[in-house]
């Protein structure tokens, strides 16, 4: 069997709840065709380059898979009979990488960020802003 990174973008109007389960079933569509799915990376709701069906943002999600070629082809079938799926882009690999992505790596780099320089994030705004944290008495003047 064959090496593959398949990436999809769902609508952003959908819930994460929703998303994870569009992925379950493109998972069980690749199983019942003899293939398996290595990792499943949710990258979260992410800005478009440019607009897509009028979307400006879209819910990530990356699969590694190790399957067959036919099961491949059901796969982007599906993706494209579901609604709920903007774009998506299937490639062949070499092998399959079991660290976390690029994607993933930068978004815990960021997080150690700004726990390091003293930025939370407040999640009772509604515009969930980076703010500084408040410095303790004493602390640079």
């Amino acid at each position: 069997m064959a090496y593959y990174e398949s990436v999809f973008i769902a609508r952003p109007d959908i819930t994460t709840v929703q998303v994870e389960a569009i992925s379950d079933s493109f998972k069980a569509i690749v199983a019942e065709n003899r293939g398996s799915v290595t990792k499943d990376e949710y990258w979260g709701l992410r800005s478009l380059a440019y607009k897509i069906k009028k979307n400006r943002k879209g819910h990530y999600v990356m699969l590694n898979l190790d399957a067959p070629a036919s099961a491949i082809s059901e796969l982007e079938r599906n993706m494209r009979l579901n609604e709920d799926i903007i774009r998506f882009m299937t490639i062949k690999v070499g092998s399959l990488v079991q660290e976390p992505s690029v994607m993933m790596r930068n978004k815990t780099a960021r997080d150690e960020k700004n726990k390091r320089d003293g930025f939370v994030v407040d999640p009772y705004s509604d515009k969930n802003a980076i703010t500084s944290a408040p410095k303790a008495k004493g602390e640079g003047q």
